[in-house]
């Protein structure tokens, strides 16, 4: 029996005996005020009704607790926690314990199911993929815990201690429930794991839950795009931006005074399907596209600058800052649009060595009102050259630094960078910032801008 059912019932039994108990004590006090005060004159029929009494007391005490199913702890179909009464558990749990851990176990083709083989049988494969997570963890030796249905086919688990006690638990039972059917149907079941850590609040953590699990899914369908031919794929990215197809979000980064929105791009194909950059950027390079694709992203930007904020940042091929036909339609672009600034975030393996030439393309681009961002700094020794060498705005250091741990660890050679930075007029950016502890850490280090879904979520604009 699953936690969520015994307490269900402990908690009707509770209710019914705080309700019916006072009742059942005041007949029994009656009875016995009567037999002590008129035993004498007593007739027979008094005991009958006495023992009618009683016996009707003790039946409404037991029609109450059956009656205790009106108040609903449990989901109907999977007999786990309701969403409601699980956050309040959670929450207790939260409180008591030094670390506590939330695991997420989703059913991901529920909506499949259900449509290809009706309610009813999603309905149970929800109850036998609830006794299927009890039944693994109970041969790991983990037992009262407590599980509740959030929706659809999700399901939350709270477990104490710290998430690197269960992480492997978790990865394994995912990596079992690859041949998991219920009957005949394919049940497909992934998973994610947070802790408090992360921060206290209840519904904190079951967003950081919901949110890795679309990283997850994001990154299997990437992995998927993996298995595109070479040539197939060159041919979809060359229609891709031939036909200005693509999806754009964008994510907030705070800095003390002013906000900035980075822009992500990804192409779609004919079909809607996402190239995503890893891929792309490769194409791109081997044929001489960046400048193609940078101007088909900034016009698509400007034609619809009112879903955008007004400083926008944005990754732009190196080699299209220096290639004449970009700079010209530039110009233009900027010239008809004064109301809206960009940064440019520049990345590259390679250095280029005549940074003179480099630094009076920065003072141009400047006059459009673009600023300028060298990329995984701390990582890429070009990128520290072009900190030493060139006239840029600001730093943005590599997401290695992004984990508390590992920002805590290189807080010297952040501070190093920064200082270098600062003195140069240059303000320093962080990406990928998740928890409060590394936000505190890095606001701490007199990093200028922070960025991650630790303040801003990732906002699709088409």
């Amino acid at each position: 029996m699953l936690l969520p059912q015994t307490i269900e019932r402990e908690y009707r039994f509770r209710l019914a005996l705080r309700m019916g108990l006072p009742i059942f004590a005041l007949i029994v006090a009656l009875i016995s005020h009567t037999l002590i005060t008129n035993y004498s004159t007593l007739k027979p029929s008094f005991y009958l009704e006495a023992l009618l009494l009683v016996v009707f007391s003790i039946y409404f005490i037991f029609y109450l607790i059956y009656r205790g199913s009106d108040v609903k702890i449990t989901d109907d179909v999977t007999k786990t926690f309701t969403r409601e009464y699980l956050y309040k558990y959670l929450l207790r749990g939260i409180q008591q314990k030094k670390e506590y851990t939330l695991l997420l176990i989703s059913i991901d083709n529920l909506n499949d199911i259900n449509n290809l083989y009706g309610i009813k049988n999603g309905d149970r494969v929800l109850q036998e993929v609830a006794h299927w997570i009890a039944k693994y963890l109970k041969d790991e030796g983990i037992e009262g815990y407590p599980i509740g249905h959030i929706k659809g086919g999700d399901f939350v688990l709270g477990l104490p201690g710290d998430k690197g006690k269960y992480r492997a638990v978790m990865d394994i039972m995912c990596l079992k429930a690859e041949s998991f059917k219920v009957g005949n149907i394919e049940v497909k079941i992934s998973g994610a794991i947070t802790d408090t850590n992360y921060s206290k609040e209840i519904n904190y953590l079951i967003e950081h839950l919901f949110e890795k699990q679309e990283n997850i899914r994001y990154q299997k369908q990437e992995s998927r795009s993996e298995n595109i031919d070479p040539n197939e794929l060159e041919s979809l990215v060359i229609a891709a931006i031939k036909n200005n197809n693509i999806a754009v979000s964008t994510q907030k980064v705070y800095g003390s005074d002013e906000c900035i929105e980075e822009c992500f791009v990804k192409l779609k194909d004919s079909s809607d399907r996402y190239i995503f950059p890893k891929k792309y950027i490769k194409v791109i390079n081997k044929l001489g596209l960046g400048v193609s694709f940078d101007l088909m992203v900034l016009e698509y930007i400007l034609q619809n600058s009112n879903t955008f904020g007004k400083k926008i940042a944005l990754n732009i091929f190196p080699t299209s800052l220096r290639d004449e036909t970009f700079l010209a339609r530039l110009k233009e672009l900027m010239q008809s649009s004064k109301d809206i600034s960009f940064v440019f975030i520049l990345f590259e393996m390679e250095y280029y060595a005549h940074t003179d030439r480099y630094n009076a393309l920065l003072r141009l681009l400047r006059g459009y009102n673009i600023s300028i961002v060298i990329d995984r700094v701390g990582s890429i020794h070009t990128s520290f050259l072009y900190l030493r060498e060139l006239d840029i705005d600001f730093i943005r250091y590599d997401s290695y630094y992004s984990s508390f741990e590992r920002l805590d660890k290189n807080r010297n050679i952040i501070k190093g960078f920064n200082t270098i930075a600062h003195e140069k007029g240059v303000k320093s950016w962080v990406k990928n910032i998740e928890d409060t502890q590394s936000y505190q850490l890095a606001k701490e280090l007199e990093i200028d801008f922070v960025q991650g879904k630790y303040l801003s979520e990732l906002e699709n604009i088409n």
